[in-house]
């Protein structure tokens, strides 16, 4: 109860600092002189910083109605803040809508497949803190600077506390696979918070130690991270259900559905291999080679 009470404290004073700090910026920043019609409002456009202490990582693949909006929200989650937008595969104008509202945009041809933008992002990223969304979901900046504030307090891993709707007669395979995961990992405090679900961030140093390959497979990047000893925590709540679109099915079958539970089995197939086939945990003395087959 203290260490929870110790760590709230802590992210509010690192919140309090980074809010007066904003706001010191946006106060000392030069304004420039604009002629505009009395009918239009002029937008400032905000601009990746050269050395950032944030960077927002942002895979998109023909997001061109939604990109801008998701670019500018991230540009406002800290005074010193870049954007990388991995546009690829993209057949529309998603690459000049993100670098027209201020992010630096990585241009691929082909598509990398589902969630390999984001080891691409991380691996050009310069910042302390790596904050990682979707190009089709647009999330206010206030909702995002939580996960910025609890990294640079001192968590390695600051997860979306979204646990997805378990009310149900039947919850969906992909909530199950995430508690479940989380509950072998010995880290059911956690319950259906996953690397999966944006948005989320990453330190530096659960960078270094980790690797960027890894993050093309979420749920694994999460077990490697438990199993490493980093400080993984929740520590806000973004109801991202309500903004996920909903995806054609393929033969009644959700594709993307089929790809994540196959992340959450290969971050199985791993924690066993590293744990051995109980996961750590003990088998009361039973002696199973005795036992006639």
């Amino acid at each position: 109860m203290q260490r929870r009470m110790k760590r709230r404290i802590t992210y509010r004073r690192s919140y309090r600092i980074m809010r007066r700090r904003y706001r010191q910026a946006a106060k000392s920043a030069a304004r420039p002189k604009m002629r505009f019609n009395t009918k239009l409002q002029a937008r400032r456009v905000l601009r990746s910083d050269a050395v950032p202490v944030v960077s927002v990582i942002i895979p998109a693949m023909n997001e061109q109605k939604t990109i801008a909006a998701v670019v500018r929200e991230a540009l406002r989650v800290h005074p010193s803040c870049e954007v990388i937008v991995v546009a690829n595969g993209c057949r529309d104008r998603t690459a000049e809508a993100a670098e027209s509202a201020g992010a630096r945009v990585l241009r691929y041809e082909q598509p990398l497949g589902h969630d390999a933008g984001r080891s691409v992002g991380t691996q050009a990223a310069r910042g302390q803190v790596m904050l990682y969304l979707d190009g089709d979901m647009p999330i206010k900046a206030p909702q995002l600077r939580p996960f910025a504030v609890a990294v640079l307090g001192g968590v390695d891993v600051a997860l979306n506390r979204y646990n997805g709707p378990v009310r149900l007669r039947q919850a969906h395979p992909v909530v199950q696979a995430k508690h479940a995961l989380n509950t072998l990992l010995r880290r059911p405090d956690l319950q259906g918070a996953s690397l999966t679900a944006v948005p989320h961030a990453l330190s530096r140093r659960a960078i270094d130690l980790l690797g960027t390959e890894c993050l093309s497979v979420p749920p694994l990047a999460l077990a490697q991270a438990v199993v490493a000893g980093l400080r993984v925590e929740t520590v806000h709540e973004v109801p991202v259900g309500r903004l996920n679109r909903r995806r054609a099915k393929v033969d009644g079958i959700d594709p993307l559905q089929q790809v994540v539970l196959t992340d959450h089995i290969q971050a199985v197939n791993w924690y066993l291999s590293e744990t051995g086939p109980r996961g750590g945990r003990t088998d009361l003395g039973r002696e199973r080679k005795r036992v006639r087959r």
